[in-house]
């Protein structure tokens, strides 16, 4: 277990949006966005949208612009769609929007990917930054990914990152 600098308040909830990105998923069949929201809920935070998307980079980029009007939601979490392959265009529309980047989000992503996976862990172009003072996380679509990036990665630091986008709550 890694050590905090200066630990965060459980007792704030963030709330987020989900968005799962895939063009061959539906509600019933979207495993990797349904954990999501379980690990949010389980944490304490809040679910305040969910929606699945086809893999088109303008659909992408309209539905997080929409989000992030909406004053309620701290943070958007997006699965799917960060590979490399030609229909993989969520790490494109995504990356063009961010007005900061946090580039140690897809490095440790990648470095802990490598130590599940190996090599393939290089394919991954996950993804975090801010846009319209919201974060955004973007990961591969595969539970096991989904799993790895909440528990290490966004989980123990959410509360920090909204808190450092919004100011101390």
């Amino acid at each position: 277990m890694s050590k905090q600098p200066h630990p965060d308040s459980s007792a704030i909830k963030i709330s987020c949006a989900v968005m799962t990105v895939s063009d061959t998923r539906n509600t019933e069949t979207d495993k990797s966005g349904h954990l999501i929201q379980e690990l949010l809920v389980a944490a304490n935070h809040l679910v305040a949208a969910y929606k699945i998307l086809p893999d088109e980079p303008s659909q992408i980029k309209a539905e997080i612009e929409f989000l992030a009007q909406n004053a309620n939601i701290d943070a958007v979490i997006v699965n799917g769609g960060t590979g490399i392959a030609p229909r993989d265009t969520t790490y494109d529309a995504i990356e063009q929007l961010l007005d900061k980047t946090l580039p140690g989000f897809g490095e440790l992503f990648r470095f802990l990917s490598y130590q599940e996976i190996g090599s393939r862990a290089i394919a991954s172009r996950a993804v975090a930054g801010t846009y319209k003072n919201k974060l955004i996380f973007s990961l591969p679509g595969s539970s096991n990914a989904v799993r790895l990036g909440m528990e290490k990665l966004i989980l123990p630091e959410l509360v920090h990152l909204v808190n450092q986008v919004t100011g101390d709550r």
